[in-house]
């Protein structure tokens, strides 16, 4: 099984999209939520990459690999998105640290805490998924 490229084509382009935001920073109304979004865009997309990269050695049954390759992009660029929104709408529920002193809408808040608390569940899901295949026996069938 070759590499997956749908992996390899996100992660390079969230990583790409995360550089551009670097250059915007300053433009957000919560800077430091901004380097956290581009960060988090750059930490996810080299995640992408690597698990494109290790995809043979992961033998997923096809309908596994469709929900793990599923988990690990809905979880990058939600992870990215939900920075970059609070970045603009200066939340801070769940990022007190780098939304300290920020207050948003109820609304936006909710948001942001449904993208950034299903993105970590999201990730949690598929990294699980791969360290049990890693940890397969190289006999052991595809599941």
């Amino acid at each position: 099984m070759p590499n997956d490229r749908v992996l390899l084509r996100a992660g390079f382009l969230l990583v790409l999209i995360a550089m551009a935001g670097g250059l915007a920073i300053q433009s957000f109304p919560n800077p430091q939520m901004g380097v956290a979004a581009h960060v988090t865009g750059l930490l996810d997309g080299l995640l992408l990459v690597a698990v494109g990269l290790a995809w043979p050695a992961l033998r997923f049954s096809a309908g596994r690999g469709k929900l793990v390759r599923g988990l690990f992009l809905y979880a990058a660029y939600a992870a990215w998105g939900g920075a970059v929104l609070g970045a603009v709408w200066g939340t801070s529920r769940l990022t007190p640290i780098g939304g300290a002193g920020f207050h948003a809408s109820p609304a936006k808040e909710l948001l942001v805490q449904v993208i950034l608390v299903s993105q970590a569940a999201a990730h949690i899901v598929g990294l699980v998924f791969v360290v049990l295949a890693l940890f397969r026996r190289a006999d052991a069938s595809a599941g």
